[in-house]
């Protein structure tokens, strides 16, 4: 659950989509606006799927919320994909950086395997040892 909810490269992604479709088709955005953006793209992110581009489908909510043209979307169709690596890169590093907290917290985190840089090496070496 808490992977999610925890979308934060959707969000900023959605947020500075909403911008940018705002400036490219020569709207000027109020500050209720922005604070509109702020919270229906957090709200989105929350409720998108772990579904690669599913992010546009739900900036079509965020669009709409604005009186933006959905339609400008397409215009982000070429390099969604490289986007929406770099939102999964955001996204898998808040679950990491969030999990790490809460282990430490909760005093399950072994600080010797945290900061091992050969740590899982060697699950990677037993496993191959049964291939030809």
């Amino acid at each position: 659950m808490g992977a999610t909810i925890n979308m934060d490269g959707t969000a900023i992604m959605q947020g500075a989509a909403t911008v940018f479709i705002a400036q490219i088709s020569g709207i000027d955005l109020n500050m209720t606006q922005y604070i509109t953006i702020i919270l229906m793209a957090t709200l989105a992110s929350i409720g998108t799927a772990a579904v690669p581009s599913v992010g546009l489908l739900t900036l079509t909510m965020v669009l709409t919320q604005v009186n933006l043209p959905t339609e400008a979307i397409a215009m982000l169709l070429g390099i969604d994909r490289l986007l929406d690596m770099l939102r999964t890169v955001v996204n898998v590093t808040g679950d990491a950086t969030v999990s790490v907290i809460v282990a430490n917290r909760e005093k399950d985190l072994c600080i010797e395997t945290y900061n091992n840089p050969k740590a899982g090496l060697d699950f990677e070496e037993s496993g191959s040892e049964g291939n030809p």
